[in-house]
């Protein structure tokens, strides 16, 4: 196979391919996608529109149409839905121990990390009323766990140990089944009983999302949908969205390292390889002023990665979402980066801490050759279900703040509709809204020649 990652001596055109981005929408579909959709739909059809088609389903025939979608899609008969807590007890007993202690370890440091993001009701004395806020963990929360390529049990910790550490009444799991055995991977039962969720379902695709964002007889309505997933998963719920709550939109993986003379090429080149086998869309950028830096990782890259087992999703990625780019220095770095957005910024330089600082745009950033990006996958602390495609911009990684919801308190007195009637009912005669100047007046009635007669 081909592991040739492409130098871009251009700035700019690297900004038209592998640095731009798109809408999940606008993504060319493999033909083997295509091919693949009309013959489950019998006709042509777009992801979009099969997406659509599923959602309708459930919504209206519940565990009929999730239990036929998977079997269609799957190829899996599923004689029950939901998995029995004795079988995730069973998966961890049996887990071998060394990757038990792992999940374990992973799971308190998560926890302990998103213990530290307490965010706190409070209440104020205002001039003889009370102003504050409520903070109450939300009730019901369903967590997408994928298992497409490979069963990911740390992504169901990334995603239900945080919502536990929130207060979350109820953890709702659900994973695609296994297409030869029709059960949930052990591995992921085995988190699941370490996470400490509530019920576990064998469900993947839209159809789960549709499950849980509408309900069925047997998987229950949830209030917020979280975790990654596949194309199908994102845009299922792009589109729930508003019936229930969402983390996020995510798509394809991808990591941006920043690397100058000094970077050792061997780990420069494990850690875009790492990025790279997640599958054929994910992307692995090199940043770097240095021309000998970036061959002797393309070379380095060629050689690591004729010996990893991932070499169709690597050489995938690294053909078509992947490369190295040649830049002025590391100010231009940090200035593309930005633009980029990352969800993973690795900073290899020789002090990445004066980087740090400049960065606005970045899902997590990794600091220094000890940190790099796979330490995050599993065990740092942080969520890693962090934003992609650009999104960085204006959203944060799964966090406390995705499990609990706000409400203002506002317990005001007399002495202060005093102060504060005559202001709100001027503004909302300047905004025509007469009702709403009234619920002032007929509080403190005014001399106003404009305040209702009777």
């Amino acid at each position: 196979m081909d592991y040739v990652m492409r130098i871009y001596t251009d700035v700019e055109e690297a900004r038209r391919t592998i640095l731009r981005r798109t809408d999940m929408e606008e993504m060319e579909v493999p033909p083997a996608l295509v091919a693949s959709l009309e013959r489950l739909f019998g006709r042509p059809v777009s992801p979009v529109e099969a997406v659509q088609i599923i959602l309708r389903d459930v919504r209206e025939l519940g565990d009929a149409a999730l239990i036929e979608w998977t079997r269609r899609i799957d190829g899996t008969a599923l004689p029950t839905l939901e998995v029995p807590r004795a079988a995730w007890l069973s998966a961890r007993d049996a887990l071998e121990p060394s990757l038990r202690q792992a999940l374990e370890l992973a799971a308190e440091r998560i926890a302990d990390f998103h213990q530290r993001q307490h965010v706190g009701s409070w209440t104020a004395f205002d001039a003889g009323g009370i102003l504050g806020q409520i903070v109450r963990p939300l009730q019901r929360v369903g967590v997408y766990v994928p298992a497409g390529t490979a069963p990911l049990p740390s992504s169901l910790l990334m995603a239900a140990v945080p919502a536990r550490a929130a207060g979350v009444q109820e953890i709702v799991v659900v994973s695609p089944p296994d297409r030869r055995t029709g059960e949930i991977a052990p591995v992921i039962l085995a988190a699941a009983a370490i996470a400490g969720v509530d019920r576990v379902f064998r469900a993947g695709g839209a159809q789960a999302i549709a499950a849980l964002a509408y309900g069925t007889e047997t998987i229950p309505r949830v209030d917020k949908i979280v975790g990654p997933g596949n194309l199908f998963v994102a845009l299922a719920k792009r589109m729930v969205f508003g019936q229930v709550g969402i983390d996020g939109i995510y798509g394809p993986t991808e990591t941006l390292v920043i690397a100058d003379e000094g970077a050792v090429p061997a780990v420069a080149a494990a850690d875009l390889l790492a990025q790279a086998e997640h599958d054929v869309l994910a992307s692995a950028v090199l940043l770097t002023p240095s021309e000998r830096l970036a061959r002797a990782v393309q070379e380095e890259v060629r050689r690591q990665a004729a010996r990893l087992s991932r070499q169709e999703a690597i050489a995938g990625s690294l053909s078509s979402r992947s490369g190295i780019v040649l830049v002025r220095d590391l100010d231009e770095a940090v200035e593309l980066a930005n633009e980029y957005a990352p969800e993973h910024l690795c900073l290899l330089v020789r002090e990445p801490w004066a980087w740090v600082g400049k960065i606005r745009n970045a899902g997590g950033i990794f600091v220094g050759e000890n940190s790099f990006e796979v330490l995050g996958d599993y065990v740092a602390g942080p969520s890693h279900v962090m934003p992609t495609g650009g999104t960085a911009r204006f959203t944060s990684p799964l966090n406390i703040m995705d499990f609990v919801k706000v409400t203002s308190l506002v317990a005001l007195g007399r002495s202060e509709l005093d102060i504060l009637g005559p202001a709100a009912a001027r503004i909302a005669e300047a905004e025509g809204l007469t009702a709403h100047a009234n619920a002032v007046y007929v509080r403190r009635p005014s001399p106003s020649s404009s305040e209702p007669e009777g």
